[in-house]
C-alpha cells in the first residue's frame, strides 16, 4: 500500500492533530460540503454539529452541488440542504479519532480549532450489472478519503 500523505501540514506540528478517514465508502459529494461546513469549528462544536445532522434536526448546506436539491428551514444565507447522515457518521468517528489524537499529544481539546477538512477522491471498484439484450449497467462502488487537522489558536 502506498504511503498516505496529507494535502496540509501545519507550522507547528506540537501545537496540531491530525486524523485521516481512508477509503470510506460514502458520497464524496457529501463529504465535500460537509467538510466545508466544519471548517473553523471547535472540535466539540463539529462533534455536536454532525449529531445534529445524523438526529435531522440541522441540514447541511449544499453550496457546489445544488442542483434539484430541495429548500430546509434553519439554513443561514442559504437556501439548499440536506441531512447525509452516512456521511455524517463516518466523518464523526474520524473526528473522535482527532479527539483521541489530541488527547493522546496532551492539547487541551477545547482550544483546538478545525483548520483543514478536506474531502479526497478515492478508489472507484467498477461493476457492471447485465441487463436484457447483451446490455449492461454500470454500478461504481465510489471511496471517499477524509482529513482534518486542527490547530490551537495563537494568542495575538
Amino acid at each position: 500500500m502506498a504511503r498516505v500523505r496529507y494535502a496540509y501540514t501545519p507550522e507547528n506540528l506540537e501545537k496540531a492533530v491530525r486524523a485521516m478517514g481512508y477509503e470510506m465508502p460514502i458520497s464524496f459529494k457529501h463529504a465535500m460540503e460537509i467538510c466545508r461546513e466544519l471548517r473553523g469549528m471547535k472540535i466539540e462544536e463539529a462533534k455536536k454539529y454532525l449529531e445534529e445532522v445524523i438526529a435531522m434536526k440541522r441540514a447541511v448546506p449544499f453550496r457546489r452541488h445544488k442542483k434539484k436539491v430541495p429548500h430546509r428551514k434553519g439554513l443561514e444565507g442559504w437556501y439548499a440542504g440536506r441531512y447525509p447522515q452516512k456521511a455524517a457518521r463516518y466523518m464523526l468517528k474520524v473526528l473522535k479519532n482527532l479527539e483521541a489524537n489530541a488527547d493522546y499529544k496532551g492539547l487541551d481539546k477545547d482550544e483546538l480549532v478545525i483548520t483543514h477538512a478536506q474531502a479526497k477522491m478515492g478508489r472507484k471498484l467498477k461493476r457492471y450489472m447485465p441487463r436484457a439484450y447483451g446490455r449492461s449497467t454500470p454500478r461504481f462502488k465510489v471511496y471517499t478519503t477524509v482529513e482534518f487537522v486542527a490547530e490551537a489558536k495563537e494568542e495575538a
